[in-house]
């Protein structure tokens, strides 16, 4: 398998734990997302993605877009460890959780969302302020979730990590890189301190990749 990837993309961030998790070998193939006008656009490279997005999974030929459905169907060739719970109610929460990142505030702070604010001309202090609204508005909804429901344990589901965290996690750490506050949110850190216990989370962090600079 290859992996399409920049080492501080959230979105490839999710498929690394995933793939370090169910222990499955993967040629990691750095796409840098902003030298050379964002090495995405480039059209070897908008061949493989038309949406010129991070990440694409290759496995056998086949090109697979978008983190969540890429986890997915590595959930469904490789099934174990499990991502997702045995019951389909618990499934769909579990999903739910990992959408509350990936789809209410990661896409309102991609990087493509970034450079167009600046081409607004709004500064960048304005734009990290846009960045840490998002953050905290979801992560509110998420500890008040994760607070009220019972099967939050060392993860946000259970005491193994699921699909959730694997969103959760690279969410934190761009809370931090842009200096959000996690006081208020004592769950969420806590779950992420929890996965970084876990080698398959360290060995997935940006830090620990070929392309980190």
């Amino acid at each position: 398998m290859d992996l399409y990837s920049y080492f501080r993309s959230s979105a490839a961030y999710r498929v690394r734990i995933a793939l370090n998790l169910k222990g499955l070998p993967v040629n990691l193939i750095p796409i840098h997302l902003i030298k050379d006008g964002g090495q995405q656009h480039s059209p070897e490279y908008r061949k493989l993605n038309p949406d010129a997005l991070l990440p694409a999974l290759v496995d056998n030929g086949a090109i697979i877009h978008q983190s969540l459905a890429i986890i997915e169907y590595l959930e469904e060739v490789h099934p174990t460890p499990a991502l997702l719970p045995a019951t389909p109610l618990d499934r769909a929460y579990v999903r739910a959780l990992a959408m509350q990142i990936a789809c209410d505030v990661h896409p309102l702070n991609n990087m493509r969302v970034l450079k167009y604010l600046k081409r607004l001309n709004i500064d960048d202090e304005a734009r990290d302020e846009w960045y840490r609204h998002w953050i905290e508005l979801v992560f509110e909804a998420l500890e008040l979730r994760l607070a009220g429901d019972t099967r939050t344990g060392d993860f946000a589901f259970g005491n193994t990590p699921t699909l959730a965290d694997l969103c959760i996690v690279p969410q934190v750490f761009n809370a931090k890189r842009f200096s959000v506050d996690m006081a208020p949110f004592p769950i969420i850190s806590r779950i992420s301190d929890n996965a970084q216990q876990l080698q398959a989370f360290v060995n997935a962090a940006p830090a620990a990749q070929p392309d980190a600079e």
